[in-house]
């Protein structure tokens, strides 16, 4: 008979086993309906980005879009020692952030990169009613500092506030679940942005003063291959941002209204 002390080792991998066996990748139907509807965004905003009239359905969650990409230039502008004078956003150019000083190398790409990485944990977050909950009010914080910079510019604060109060209202909606899907929403047009800007830009429209060009320039290269590798690292952080979220969040929707009810209630 082998010791007792083997016995409970023997054990104890078996269990550690069977843990790890049932925390494999498998996708469930909550999951399932929920790629479902990624799918469905990014086909919808793949055709309202590029139709003409249409588009301009478009506009509202694109400025805001633009505004994180403007934010992820100004943050890293005041992380490298320089200074934001202002931010604001044009409906027909898209959104300018004026500052001074800062490492260009790495201000440059960090509006395309900034509005992935926020694009990337909204998708995360739009996995699960609670996580929305919990970056809607990171956003605000965002949004705070946005407003500061852009306290002169009326267009970026329209837009902030519209944002605010949708996210607002999406709280009182059958307790936050209306919040995951907008969260969700505006997380994959961020997480997307820069390929369908750079595509616009560099391909399309071929502008000759996006931030691929300007890096380009200083840095060697040229702006289609800058804007080609920022892509690819935006459907990086996008996939790592899904699998993530598989992991994470495998509870039901029901059991997501349950946890929802539970953390900041509103209904």
């Amino acid at each position: 008979m082998p010791p007792f002390h083997d016995l409970l080792e023997k054990r104890a991998v078996e269990a550690a086993s069977r843990h790890l066996a049932t925390r494999d990748l498998t996708v469930n139907h909550t999951q399932s309906v929920t790629l479902g509807v990624m799918a469905a965004y990014v086909v919808v905003i793949a055709l309202l980005w590029n139709l003409p009239y249409v588009r301009w359905s478009l506009w509202p969650f694109k400025m805001l879009v633009i505004a994180f990409h403007e934010f992820g230039h100004a943050i890293t502008a005041c992380c490298t020692g320089g200074r934001v004078k202002s931010i604001s956003l044009d409906p027909h150019e898209g959104g300018v952030t004026h500052m001074q000083g800062g490492m260009s190398a790495v201000t440059l790409p960090a509006g395309y990169l900034g509005s992935s990485i926020i694009g990337a944990l909204l998708i995360f977050a739009g996995f699960d009613i609670v996580a929305s909950k919990v970056a809607s009010i990171i956003l605000g914080v965002c949004f705070l500092l946005t407003l500061w910079w852009a306290r002169k510019d009326w267009l970026t604060i329209m837009t902030i506030l519209l944002a605010v109060g949708l996210l607002v209202a999406c709280w009182f909606i059958a307790h936050g679940e209306a919040l995951r899907w907008v969260v969700l929403f505006i997380g994959v047009m961020s997480a997307l942005y820069s390929v369908w800007d750079i595509c616009d830009d560099l391909i399309i429209r071929k502008v000759n003063t996006s931030d691929a060009s300007v890096f380009a320039q200083r840095y060697g290269g040229s702006s289609r291959c800058w804007g080609v590798i920022w892509s690819i690292i935006s459907l990086v952080f996008m996939a790592i941002a899904i699998v993530a979220a598989i992991a994470a969040f495998p509870q039901s929707f029901s059991q997501q209204e349950d946890d929802s009810k539970n953390f900041i209630p509103t209904r």
